[in-house]
């Protein structure tokens, strides 16, 4: 099934009230309050499998360019965003079109993030974000949507994120980000991530902080519980997550798939099918199957949907710059920045101050991560639970106080046969 697309005569649509819809059914109405603006025609940059540009068009824009080089990720556009233009280099962009009212960037992260190589802002790869400011100093547009891992906000001292807000401000556009949680739009993986909204006609913080539900209470890990950790660590780190999965990644260094591993509570360890991972990030199962038939390899398609952005967080967003909401800045804090940057912050008119804002903008029912798995997932095989055991053993990392005894006995049950593993 393509993504929905829009009438030719969307800027003529009436805003009407949006009824927020997640993947598991789940339908929760959110206040569009009295003003409200018509539909935005954006381009995607670095759009990867459309993760952003999904989302946008659910709640009533149009993706009027694509960019993206990867040859998996445009095999995935060009089958679900028929007819839509899509340069493979952003670098030989010479503008942007003069009707483009937003533009979308994405960014490659792997410079940036924690997993990857960590050179910050200057590596080759995140580098990138200078194309998205050579264009809008070329040709600006009235809204900015930029995406990104949260450890930019900390990485060689925030630098990276500094470059971005001070070229945005030399450019006329204020701004506001905040870090953003997918666990709260009722999807069971932990995933937080940076968004960034600049415009030179509104108020960025009327679309980006407006709405805080705030987090819930910490749920326990128990044996009644699905855990969902990361088998391929065990020395530095679980990546845990009660009822959730921790966040999907785009692979390991050399390129191999690294799904997170699930304890169900019956006791087996899983890795989820590559299609339950996609609904993990909003889309329809087997959204990126266009890339297995464009590069003949199974395993690109979870650097895909590790790297892709949250549909249902677009989708959020791109409501809000439809219908803004009202935010009280009255108790925010001026920004003193002295190496990191807070996670929620805002600048407007040379004032930049901090906000308190959580990583959970609304907060939707989210079915356990069991019960949100379709499709026939994979025990977690004899040679990676012999691997994450023997690490895990070796480390002092806090986990709960069953979680040995249930590694011990998959790995018995896995050593002696391959059963099926019931939920």
């Amino acid at each position: 099934m393509t993504a929905r697309r829009r009438p030719k005569n969307h800027e003529q649509l009436e805003l009407i009230p949006f009824e927020f819809r997640t993947p598991i059914g789940v339908r929760m109405p959110v206040t569009a309050g009295t003003r409200g603006r018509g539909a935005l025609r954006a381009a995607g940059l670095f759009a990867g499998i459309g993760g952003i540009e999904v989302g946008l068009e659910r709640s009533g824009h149009e993706t009027a360019l694509l960019c993206e080089i990867d040859d998996g990720a445009r095999a995935v556009l060009e089958k679900r965003f028929p007819g839509v233009d899509c340069p493979p280099d952003v670098t030989k962009l010479r503008a942007l079109p003069s009707d483009i009212s937003l533009l979308t960037a994405g960014f490659p992260c792997q410079d940036l993030s924690q997993a990857g190589q960590t050179r910050g802002i200057a590596g080759a790869r995140s580098g990138l974000i200078a194309e998205v400011l050579r264009l809008l100093s070329r040709r600006p547009v009235p809204w900015v949507l930029i995406e990104n891992v949260p450890f930019m906000l900390q990485l060689g001292g925030g630098h990276a994120l500094d470059f971005i807000i001070r070229a945005l401000e030399d450019l006329g556009y204020s701004w506001a980000y905040r870090v953003v949680d997918s666990l709260s739009f009722g999807l069971p993986q932990r995933r937080e991530r940076v968004f960034l909204v600049a415009t030179n006609e509104g108020d960025p913080r009327d679309v980006l902080l407006c709405d805080d539900a705030g987090p819930p209470s910490p749920a326990k890990p128990t044996k009644r519980r699905a855990f969902g950790f990361y088998w391929t660590e065990g020395t530095r780190g679980l990546g845990a997550a009660v009822d959730a999965i921790p966040t999907l990644k785009g692979g390991s260094s050399i390129g191999i798939p690294s799904p997170p591993a699930i304890v169900l509570p019956s006791g087996r360890i899983v890795t989820p099918n590559i299609r339950d991972a996609e609904r993990l990030q909003g889309f329809e199962a087997d959204w990126t199957l266009p890339a297995r038939e464009a590069t003949r390899r199974e395993g690109h398609r979870w650097k895909l949907v590790g790297n892709a952005v949250t549909v249902d967080v677009a989708e959020w967003i791109g409501f809000r710059l439809r219908a803004p909401g009202s935010y009280d800045s009255s108790r925010d804090v001026p920004l003193i920045r002295k190496r990191a940057w807070p996670r929620a912050a805002w600048g407007t008119g040379g004032d930049r101050r901090m906000s308190s804002v959580s990583s959970w903008p609304v907060r939707f029912e989210r079915v356990p991560i069991h019960k949100f798995l379709r499709f026939e997932a994979k025990p977690l095989s004899e040679k990676a639970t012999a691997g994450f055991r023997r690490r895990i053993l070796a480390s002092t990392l806090s986990r709960p106080e069953w979680f040995e005894e249930v590694l011990e006995a998959h790995y018995a049950f896995i050593s002696a046969a391959g059963a099926r593993i019931p939920r």
